[in-house]
């Protein structure tokens, strides 16, 4: 894997991982979100899901776009990457009371989904696809 390959997944993760810390630290600030180490309910937990799905296809279409070549098979690599981290977030979690365990299980089931749809986006505006 080459050089620009890896930048372009390291830039994925980091718009991701960034976008997604800054907005829920900006939730927990103004009070939507419980402090910190405290549950979330399932409301909170689909408002999360919800803003991640639009950052991570905005992740992959940015992983797309730096991609030198084969654009999908990129934005593959990430959603397997984001499946892998969530399986851990998963494991991480589980046994704490940090909120609904569907939360942690659909960020790792949708990380394949998220990313396909942020590669097809790309393939579509650059008529590649």
């Amino acid at each position: 894997m080459s050089k620009k390959s890896i930048w372009a997944l390291v830039a994925g993760v980091l718009f991701v991982i960034v976008l997604t810390t800054i907005i829920d630290i900006v939730l927990h600030f103004v009070g939507f979100y419980p402090p910190i180490g405290l549950p979330m309910d399932d409301r909170q937990s689909l408002v999360a899901t919800a803003y991640r799905i639009v950052i991570s296809i905005a992740g992959a279409w940015i992983t797309a776009r730096l991609a030198p070549a084969k654009p999908m098979n990129h934005v593959m690599i990430l959603g397997v990457l984001g499946t892998l981290l969530g399986v851990v977030g998963v494991v991480a979690t589980w046994n704490r009371d940090l909120g609904p365990h569907w939360y942690p299980i659909a960020l790792a089931a949708l990380a394949i989904p998220q990313s396909w749809v942020g590669g097809r986006l790309y393939q579509t505006q650059t008529g590649n696809g």
